[in-house]
């Protein structure tokens, strides 16, 4: 796929992380512009064509826009912006009053998303994903990681799609419509290995990460995820079954997170307690 070339003369910046920067288009607010740091030029690349393959799949997510490169050869991608969105985030902290309809509109997301079959040769396996973070992880010692491999290969396996980064942040809706956002981690597996990021992000991230990310106490937090659980997973299971089940996948992002800061988590470790 050949970038197109445009100017930053256009663009704003609005926000940056840690591969790159976020722009808005000057006088149209329905295009935003995903630029990375200089010397990325795969990555937007894989990202681009992703976002097709997930878009064409029929998952609810925004339309992907074009493959850019600047004038300075920073590459990037050109997006078409959701007017009037919000994710379930930002509505529960805004409108606590209506977390019960929240949790659930976001549980019915994914339980769709869940559902939807994907061709298995053309996406990753989340199994896949975790042999590769456990096999670069310097912090698990030899018989750690032999623990936690055995366990990622004793779940049973699905074909179903896998958001990758299941935050509820990262669904967000505008009036009647909802979308998936940020599906650069979007692979095929067992819905369990997503689920587990709700419970990471509600319950194992500490006080000052929720507010800063999702905008609202953890008590809020955690109350969400209690609401979502029941309506996911059914009114019939306690919540602590549904936590004892889903405590080790949430404690399998630690990969993830110590990859991120490339130090132990020790605090996120705790929830693979029942494997190591």
């Amino acid at each position: 796929m050949e970038a197109i070339k445009i100017t930053l003369d256009d663009y704003v910046l609005s926000g940056g992380g840690a591969n790159g920067e976020s722009y808005d288009h000057r006088t149209d607010p329905s295009v935003m512009l995903k630029l990375y740091f200089p010397g990325k030029i795969q990555q937007p690349l894989d990202e681009m064509l992703l976002a097709r393959k997930v878009y064409d799949l029929g998952i609810p997510t925004p339309e992907p826009g074009e493959y850019v490169v600047t004038e300075d050869g920073r590459y990037g991608i050109r997006f078409h912006r959701i007017l009037g969105k919000k994710s379930y985030s930002r509505a529960t902290a805004d409108n606590p009053e209506k977390i019960d309809q929240y949790a659930a509109e976001f549980a019915q997301m994914c339980l769709q998303l869940h559902s939807t079959k994907v061709p298995v040769e053309e996406f990753e396996n989340v199994k896949d994903r975790y042999y590769r973070l456990l096999e670069e992880n310097p912090f698990f010692t030899a018989a750690e990681k032999d623990k936690i491999g055995r366990f990622i290969s004793d779940v049973p396996d699905e074909s179903t799609a896998i958001h990758g980064d299941l935050q509820y942040s990262n669904a967000i809706f505008a009036g009647d419509r909802r979308y998936f956002i940020d599906l650069g981690d979007f692979c095929y597996g067992n819905h369990l290995f997503d689920t587990g990021m709700v419970y990471l992000c509600t319950n194992l991230s500490d006080d000052a990460f929720i507010e800063e990310t999702f905008h609202m106490g953890k008590p809020l937090a955690i109350e969400f995820w209690r609401r979502f659980a029941k309506h996911y997973f059914g009114a019939d299971r306690s919540i602590a079954s549904i936590e004892e089940e889903i405590r080790p996948y949430a404690g399998l992002k630690t990969l993830i997170v110590e990859r991120d800061t490339r130090r132990p988590m020790p605090e996120m470790r705790s929830a693979l307690k029942s494997i190591i």
